[in-house]
């Protein structure tokens, strides 16, 4: 049997979905409250303000998973790509993204940038790592691949309202460009 979420799962659970969903805007204590079930007092308790709790719901993208060593340079660019998404896909959704982009809540923006920051310096390590070791080409921007795939991922979104069977088309159009 499974255990019950905690309750920072519960509220975590809560911002993200209403973040993806609805925006930074959305997030507030007493949305998060209705949504999550947990009081506003025992939110307030772990979290001084919606900054707080924003910042305590993005954390986990600050550390993505690290790339194995044993892949290969097909496989270590299928987890860049990967991973370059999954900030999205999986963290902020497109409802986070456009508010970023439009700067409409410039408190979410600076938290979120700074963990952005956090997250892409571990893909830009994996990217440099191929470098490194002969697998990619050695002039290859990082910032500008990375942009890249998070752009064809984000523009894709855009032009038909979803996302999909984007990771084999990414990895087929980026693939000559970083192949050593």
């Amino acid at each position: 049997m499974a255990r019950p979420p905690s309750t920072d799962d519960r509220i975590h659970t809560a911002v993200l979905e209403l973040l993806r969903s609805r925006g930074p805007g959305a997030v507030t204590v007493e949305s998060v409250t209705a949504l999550s079930g947990v009081a506003k007092t025992t939110i307030y308790r772990r979290y001084a303000d919606r900054r707080e709790m924003l910042a305590g719901a993005l954390a986990p993208l600050s550390t993505p998973p690290l790339a194995d060593d044993e892949f290969d340079p097909r496989q270590r660019l299928t987890w860049i790509i990967d991973r370059a998404v999954a900030s999205i896909e999986h963290g902020i959704g497109f409802g986070g993204m456009a508010a970023l982009l439009t700067d409409e809540d410039v408190e979410f923006s600076e938290t979120f940038r700074s963990i952005l920051a956090r997250y892409r310096q571990q893909i830009s390590a994996a990217i440099d790592d191929a470098k490194s070791s002969g697998e990619f080409r050695a002039d290859l921007d990082n910032d500008t691949l990375v942009d890249g795939i998070v752009g064809a991922y984000v523009a894709e979104r855009g032009r038909l309202g979803h996302v999909e069977g984007w990771r084999q088309r990414l990895f087929e159009l980026f693939w000559p460009t970083v192949e050593a």
